[in-house]
C-alpha cells in the first residue's frame, strides 16, 4: 500500500488522535496548531509539526499544502476558522479534504465549501457502535481515510491451526494483518510463522468489501 501524506490541522484530542493513529499505520503526517506547546508535545508521534496560523494563506502556501494527498481539519470549536482552513485548503489544491463539524449547520457549510467529508465525531461513533451491534465479529470499525479502513476481526474457523503465511492473507484476502490479539496480549508485529489459534482477534487494514468478506467467513465458521 502506497503510504500517503496527510496533513492534520487542528490539534485537539481528536485531531491529536487522527493524526498519531495516521502515523502509526507508516503514513507522512505533517501536524499543525497555533499552539507552540501542542505542536511541541506532538513531535515524536508524527513525521513533521509546525506552528502557523493556518488561518493565513501565505502560511499554509509555504507548507506546500498542495502536495498533501489528504487534508484533514479539525477545528471544530472555532467555525469561523475551520470554514475559512477548509476553503484555504481547497483553493490551494489539496486532493481530498476531511473536515470536523461540531453541529449539523456546520456540516453543511463545510460541504457547499468543498470538503469531500465532514465527519462529526459523536455520530461517526454512533456508526462504530452500530457495526459492534450487528456483528460479533467486527469488534471495532474506524474508516481511515475513502480508500481504507481498519478493524478488528474475530478469527474464521478454517484459519485456526494455520500460520498466516499459509492463509496468505494479503494475497487471498487482499487485506494487512497489523496486530493480532490473543486474550490481552497484543502481538503489535506479527510475522509470517504465527499460528492463529481459535479466539484469537487480528486487528486488519484494507478496504470495506475485503474487510466484510473476512468478517462474513467467521460469521460462516
Amino acid at each position: 500500500m502506497k503510504k500517503k501524506q496527510f496533513v492534520v490541522i487542528g490539534l485537539g484530542r481528536f485531531g491529536t488522535s487522527v493524526a498519531q493513529t495516521l502515523y502509526s499505520l507508516g503514513n507522512d503526517v505533517l501536524a499543525v496548531d497555533s499552539n507552540e506547546d501542542i505542536v511541541q508535545n506532538i513531535s515524536e508521534s508524527v513525521t513533521h509539526s509546525v506552528q502557523i496560523d493556518a488561518t493565513d494563506e501565505n502560511s499554509l502556501r509555504a507548507l506546500g499544502i498542495s502536495n498533501f494527498d489528504v487534508a484533514v481539519i479539525t477545528i471544530g470549536s472555532d467555525i469561523q476558522a475551520s470554514t475559512m482552513v477548509t476553503l484555504l485548503t481547497q483553493e490551494l489544491g489539496v486532493k481530498y479534504i476531511i473536515a470536523k463539524a461540531n453541529s449539523e449547520i456546520h456540516a453543511k457549510v463545510l460541504n457547499k465549501i468543498g470538503a469531500n467529508k465532514v465527519i462529526l465525531p459523536e455520530q461517526d461513533m454512533g456508526v462504530r457502535v452500530a457495526h459492534n451491534l450487528v456483528s460479533t465479529n467486527i469488534l471495532d470499525y474506524i474508516e481511515l481515510s475513502p480508500e481504507y479502513s481498519i478493524a478488528e476481526i474475530v478469527t474464521p474457523s478454517k484459519w485456526h491451526g494455520k500460520t498466516l503465511k499459509d492463509i496468505s492473507v494479503r494475497a487471498n484476502y487482499g487485506i494487512n494483518v497489523v496486530a493480532l490479539k490473543r486474550g490481552k496480549e497484543i502481538n503489535v508485529a506479527p510475522i509470517a510463522e504465527d499460528i492463529i489459534e481459535p479466539g484469537d482477534i487480528i486487528v486488519a487494514i484494507g478496504s470495506e468489501d475485503d474487510l466484510n468478506k473476512v468478517e462474513s467467513m467467521s460469521e460462516g465458521s
